[in-house]
């Protein structure tokens, strides 16, 4: 069983931790927060003290990981401090905002050799896992494109005030939040990003950020792709993935349809799973184990490269490369 404690206590933080009372794997026991007072209620609920100090909590030797849900620009240093208190990590995506800082905080990973895991829940929903065994047993054949989109209304309902409504913790609109887990699947179907060529804008929404960014990506490899984040329209998860023997596209976590080259498409339903749950087993695991975590490093580095790019291309009206 590994002893957790989970700095950020809002939305997000409390469904992380709501998602594993009961696990056999993983049990928090500690929650951090600026104002503890505000969440008696939770604690209550759950049996999870919160608590104002991070440095006590890395202190502490009874607690053997932390997990983060706390401001994009926050995790470079956070994820240092627990490394060199030899804490096990797992990081809400993104990792950090830019290449250079999610280098460092991997060097410093690798140096207390502790284990990082990464939050993309996504990849634990049912469709994604189904839609990469396919890929990887050759069913659509040689990749070619990708197509993908995760949008929706969160951007219209962002206030002034708020951590998330800045262009500074939300480059590229709905990327951070949204859009940076298609471009996750992207990055594992075919590998690194090498070129971007983006456009974003702020379109609808009140707070000073963009809500519609789309762009080109051309993979190290020689697939193509394309991706669209729009911060201010219904909800929609889709990636598409385009072969030389047909295509697969998931719609949302349980829905996959498939076509050959020839006859009509098909759907498969899948059953639903709780990816909040199962993301923080996968980590308690690779913890116990001592193995890497299912998000490789150099895949989140990328990542975070084409982050920096789209904001780059957009400025400049021109494709960026990724070295």
């Amino acid at each position: 069983m590994l002893n957790a404690a989970i700095h950020g206590m809002g939305n997000w933080g409390s469904r992380l931790a709501e998602s594993v009372q009961g696990s056999s794997k993983i049990r928090l026991v500690k929650g951090i927060s600026r104002e503890p007072a505000r969440h008696k209620e939770f604690s209550q609920k759950t049996g999870i003290k919160v608590v104002s100090s991070y440095g006590r909590v890395l202190k502490d030797p009874d607690i053997g990981a932390v997990i983060l849900a706390t401001p994009h620009s926050l995790h470079m240093k956070q994820i240092i401090q627990a490394a060199k208190a030899g804490k096990h990590v797992f990081v809400e995506k993104p990792l950090t905002l830019t290449r250079k800082t999610a280098e460092k905080a991997l060097e410093a990973c690798r140096a207390a050799g502790i284990t990082l895991g990464i939050g993309f829940n996504r990849r634990h929903a049912p469709s994604f896992i189904e839609m990469a065994y396919r890929i990887r047993a050759g069913k659509i054949g040689d990749v070619l494109h990708m197509e993908a989109t995760h949008s929706g209304p969160t951007g219209l309902r962002l206030q002034e005030g708020s951590w998330r409504a800045t262009r500074e913790e939300a480059p590229g609109g709905g990327m951070t939040a949204r859009g940076i887990h298609v471009l996750d699947a992207m990055i594992q179907i075919a590998g690194p990003v090498s070129t971007v060529y983006a456009y974003s804008d702020r379109r609808k929404i009140a707070v000073d950020m963009d809500d519609t960014t789309s762009m080109l990506l051309k993979f190290a490899n020689g697939v193509t792709g394309s991706l669209s984040t729009v911060f201010a329209t219904g909800d929609l998860y889709r990636v598409a993935v385009y072969g030389s023997k047909g295509w697969i596209e998931l719609r949302g976590d349980t829905e996959l349809i498939t076509k050959g080259l020839d006859g009509a498409p098909e759907t498969t339903k899948l059953p639903a799973v709780d990816k909040e749950r199962a993301e923080l087993e996968a980590f308690a695991d690779a913890v116990e184990e001592k193995k890497p975590f299912l998000v490789a490093p150099e895949e989140a580095v990328n990542g975070i490269a084409v982050l920096e790019a789209i904001v780059a291309s957009a400025k400049k009206g021109k494709a960026v490369q990724i070295k």
